[in-house]
C-alpha cells in the first residue's frame, strides 16, 4: 500500500454521492444552499439574549414576596364565615427595651417590634392609632400595624404595585375590595385603614397577629 492508507470516503460522503447519481439521472440538480459564514447568528442570539433580561428586570422583583392583604372571601361588615386555613395562633407580646418582643405560639420564632411612639395628631397612622384603641388593642399592636403598613405601602394611599395591583395603605387585593368602606376607597386614606383594620381583625384580631403571617408567608 505504500506509506499512505488508501482513501476511504465516509458514510456521510457515500450518501451524498448516491444522491447526486440518483439526481443526475433524473436530470434533476441537487438544490444548492447559501454557505453562512462563522458567527452570523451571533448577533441574533446577543438580540434575544439581552432582550430577555431586560423582560426579566422589568418585572417586579419582589411581586412574589409582597405582602398584599387578600383573601378568598371580600370584607364585609355582615360577614359570617370564617377562613382558617392560613391563620397564624395568637401571639405573645412582652415589653422589650425600646419596643416589643413578638412570640408565636406554637412555632417559637422570636420577632422584635420597636415602638412607633405618638403619632402626629391628624395623619393617617394617628386615625389608625384612634381605630385600634377602639378595638381594645394597645400600644404593642399599634406598633406592629406601624411596621406591618410601613412594609406594605409606606402609608401611602396611592401606593399601587405594579406586578399584583394592589393598591392602598394595606395593599388591599384587589384594591375596590376596600369599597365597602366607602366610594372613595382609591384616595382617602381613612377609608382605606378602616377597610384595612377591619380586615385584620377578622381574619388576624390583631396586627401582630397579621405582623408575623406576613414575615412567616411574605403576604397577610
Amino acid at each position: 500500500m505504500g506509506r499512505h492508507e488508501a482513501y476511504r470516503p465516509s458514510l456521510g460522503e457515500r450518501a451524498g454521492h448516491g444522491v447526486d447519481t440518483w439526481l443526475d439521472a433524473r436530470g434533476i440538480g441537487r438544490i444548492r444552499l447559501p454557505r453562512v459564514r462563522r458567527g452570523a447568528f451571533l448577533p441574533f442570539i446577543a438580540f434575544f439574549f439581552v432582550a430577555g433580561l431586560m423582560a426579566v428586570t422589568a418585572v417586579d422583583p419582589y411581586a412574589g414576596n409582597m405582602a398584599v392583604a387578600y383573601a378568598d372571601d371580600y370584607y364585609t361588615p355582615n360577614y359570617s364565615g370564617t377562613q382558617t386555613s392560613d391563620v397564624i395562633p395568637d401571639t405573645s407580646v412582652s415589653f422589650a427595651r425600646g419596643g416589643f418582643d413578638i412570640v408565636t405560639g406554637t412555632q417559637f420564632k422570636n420577632l422584635y417590634v420597636a415602638d412607633a411612639g405618638v403619632p402626629d395628631p391628624g395623619s393617617a397612622q394617628a386615625f389608625a392609632h384612634e381605630l385600634g384603641l377602639q378595638l381594645g388593642w394597645g400600644q404593642d399592636q399599634y406598633s406592629c400595624l406601624v411596621k406591618l403598613w410601613t412594609r406594605e405601602s409606606n402609608w401611602n394611599y396611592l401606593a399601587q404595585n405594579v406586578s399584583s395591583g394592589a393598591y392602598g395603605i394595606p395593599q388591599a387585593l384587589p384594591g375596590v375590595r376596600m369599597a365597602t368602606e366607602g366610594a372613595d376607597w382609591a384616595t382617602n386614606p381613612q377609608t382605606q385603614i378602616r377597610w384595612g383594620v377591619k380586615y385584620i381583625q377578622h381574619r388576624y384580631k390583631k396586627p401582630c397577629n397579621a405582623l408575623v403571617h406576613s414575615n412567616n408567608l411574605g403576604w397577610y
